[in-house]
């Protein structure tokens, strides 16, 4: 069995510099969703078009998913620092136009365009922290990716509404120019990588079926259990799509001189596949509790619609916590498995607890609740994305990272469509009073319930996991283990730079 391969390329001095640059890029992609959210009834009610307010997210989330594989690949091939630059113009360009949109249709088609260059940013951020520091030493900064993401969730929101209420809807996408034209020149300046070409055919026919694929998936995702029934025949058709597809796309990728996703990335070494059910694991208890807390509390608890962004703290302040401390512990040991079995413990009884909660439940125990959940995701998603790098070479980071966001994407998307599902089954139209907020009550816990059987599935993921030693300094190359034989790492010569 392969192993991963070590990398021995140093980082530079100012690595925290350089990274803080290409957080302020990631941060983009993480707010624009929420900021765009809460400007959502403004803009209906300038543009009009209520019918197709389900396409302004849906296009950005499936451009986002489709073209993350391809800008991954392409970084590998042509340089990551070329194609994260050029991911961050695209979302400029979509957000500038989008801002001017003067109907809804334009909005949704300049949505797109910003949610291709999300995917860019997704893909090419995680891929450079993966290129810049290596495992062993990454959790001295993954604690900076744990503070980007909490800003994203918190932030959007209070951004969305502020800008919306005193400047107008247009800025809830202008908002991103400033702090976009600053990670531009930020990482242009200060990201330093060596410049090579590499020539090579680019995955077309896999780039199409899995275009074809994760197109079902994503429509399939968001128009079940609303649009159309789980079993109706439009469901089951983009069911049957995504599994002829994604079968015809494994069978390319296996006969493909330089294949869009290496299958080599997920048999190279058994820690990639179990970290990718990790952060998709993760990234629903994320998604769900985002958008099924603050409507539990604004609804049953009382709670003001005008900081929805600040009812989420007590879930993420502990994400920040944990991943900081994890990841120093990690770095300084070089152990790190205990952390995501103890993280999807934490995450399974954070949503047990929440489960509980009925409309008699006080804020302040809810916020504990969410405290546990809070330190379970520290604990298990950063750490994850951690061993999922470490588990192959720095040919393939760009395709591995934008794998694990791809999985999480998608992960998330499923989901939120399932506990959709199980919410809008629980709460019977034209119910009012004391029995709505019961029903409310009623198909928050069925979503928590769910969310609970996922994090088993993770737990038994994270002990799967076999402790192989993180790559490490230059100055020390360490042995990896792999199978019963253990060989000499070897620096791999860094491609796509």
């Amino acid at each position: 069995m392969p192993t991963p391969a070590s990398d021995t390329s140093k980082p530079p001095v100012n690595v925290r510099w350089t990274l803080l640059g290409v957080m302020l890029a990631m941060l983009l992609g993480m707010l624009d969703n929420n900021i765009v959210g809460t400007a959502m009834p403004t803009i209906v009610r300038d543009l009009g078009g209520l019918e197709h307010i389900s396409w302004v997210v849906t296009a950005y989330t499936l451009a986002t998913a489709v073209s993350t594989p391809l800008w991954g690949k392409l970084g590998d091939l042509y340089g990551r620092k070329r194609l994260f630059l050029a991911s961050i113009v695209v979302f400029l360009i979509g957000s500038l136009l989008a801002g001017a949109a003067h109907s809804m249709v334009q909005l949704i088609e300049f949505r797109a365009l910003q949610g291709l260059g999300a995917g860019g940013l997704a893909a090419g951020a995680f891929a450079l922290i993966g290129t810049l520091v290596s495992p062993r030493e990454r959790g001295r900064y993954q604690g900076m990716t744990a503070t980007v993401m909490a800003a994203g969730v918190i932030g959007g929101p209070l951004v969305g509404g502020f800008v919306t209420g005193h400047l107008g809807w247009r800025w809830a996408f202008y908002v991103n120019l400033p702090l976009g034209v600053v990670a531009l020149v930020w990482v242009q300046s200060m990201l330093r990588l060596p410049e090579q070409r590499v020539r090579a055919r680019i995955d077309w026919a896999g780039a199409v079926l899995l275009t074809a694929g994760i197109s079902a998936v994503v429509l399939a995702a968001t128009w079940a259990g609303t649009t159309y029934a789980w079993t109706s025949w439009q469901i089951l058709a983009l069911a049957a799509v995504a599994v002829v597809t994604t079968a015809a796309f494994v069978a390319v990728e296996r006969r493909g001189a330089e294949p869009l996703l290496p299958p080599r990335i997920f048999t190279g070494h058994r820690n990639f596949p179990l970290a990718t059910v990790l952060l998709l694991t993760a990234g629903v208890v994320m998604f769900g509790s985002a958008l099924y807390l603050p409507l539990f509390q604004q609804t049953v608890q009382g709670a003001s619609a005008a900081g929805s962004g600040l009812l989420l703290l007590p879930l993420m302040i502990p994400v920040v916590i944990a991943s900081n401390v994890a990841g120093k512990i990690m770095s300084r040991t070089g152990r790190y498995k205990v952390f995501p079995v103890a993280g999807t413990v934490l995450l399974a009884v954070g949503m047990l607890l929440l489960s509980t909660m009925d409309t008699g439940t006080s804020r302040a125990l809810t916020g504990c609740w969410m405290a546990v959940a809070g330190l379970g995701l520290g604990l298990t998603m950063q750490m994850a994305a951690t061993i999922a790098q470490n588990s192959v070479g720095l040919r393939d980071m760009g395709a591995a990272s934008a794998a694990t966001n791809l999985f999480r994407t998608l992960g998330g998307s499923l989901g939120v469509a399932v506990f959709g599902s199980l919410f809008t089954r629980a709460v019977r139209p034209g119910a009012v009073g004391q029995a709505y907020l019961h029903e409310v009550a009623t198909g928050t816990r069925h979503v928590f319930l769910a969310a609970a059987a996922l994090c088993a599935v993770g737990f038994l993921a994270a002990v799967s996991i076999r402790e192989v030693p993180l790559r490490g300094r230059p100055a020390a190359p360490e042995k990896e283990a792999a199978g019963d034989s253990v060989v000499q790492s070897r620096r791999l010569t860094t491609q796509g730079e």
